[in-house]
């Protein structure tokens, strides 16, 4: 199906080009978001006519996104969630945990404008690129810890799982006795089997 576009789509082109996209896709997505007019000849017609309008408007929202991408842009965001000792969490942060953590730090940014390839399910660092126009997009980072003090060496460049796994391999010692012959059982063990038998 060949639509027009109205705004920039990125994979897809700019203002005015004609492209050739899947039926579903143009029913279910640009053409409900008035992100894309049917490729046909009336609609040639108006979209010639209102050209330079749409291109200001677009102007305009292009012009407010980069104002708003300097409050937005390198932003960083810490979320407190429970996780396992292999640091995978016990679900998942989702698009709707970063805008309400945005919103709480004087951030206005909405949920589709978030493009979040996954879900964040483990913690650790993660960039996070927000899209405030189809022609402006900046990145934050997420910062995702058990506590705020992990969040803190997180933040600092300390890889904590790392660490606490070194912290586990030097905690145990095993007691070594270099003159016991293979198979022997150790010196303190008889003894308690006397005690057993007396």
């Amino acid at each position: 199906m060949d639509v027009i576009l109205l705004e920039r789509v990125e994979k897809l082109g700019g203002i005015g080009d004609v492209v050739s996209v899947k039926p579903g896709f143009a029913r279910n997505y640009l053409l409900p978001r008035k992100k894309a007019l049917r490729a046909n000849e009336a609609n040639r017609k108006v979209f010639e006519a209102n050209r330079a309008q749409i291109e200001a408007d677009n102007a305009a929202r292009r012009a407010t996104a980069e104002k708003d991408a300097g409050t937005v842009d390198g932003k960083s965001v810490t979320l407190i969630r429970q996780a396992s000792n292999t640091g995978q969490l016990y679900g998942s942060v989702s698009v709707r945990d970063i805008v309400e953590a945005l919103a709480a730090a004087d951030v206005k940014v909405a949920k589709n404008q978030i493009v979040l390839d996954k879900p964040i399910k483990a913690i650790g660092i993660s960039t996070v690129k927000v899209s405030l126009h189809p022609e402006v997009a900046v990145t934050i980072t997420v910062n995702v810890a058990r506590s705020p003090e992990e969040a803190e060496l997180q933040a600092k460049g300390v890889d904590v799982m790392a660490e606490m796994f070194e912290k586990d391999e030097s905690g145990f010692t095993e007691a070594f006795d270099p003159n016991a012959e293979p198979g022997t059982i150790a010196a303190d063990a008889p003894a308690a089997e006397d005690d057993a038998q007396g």
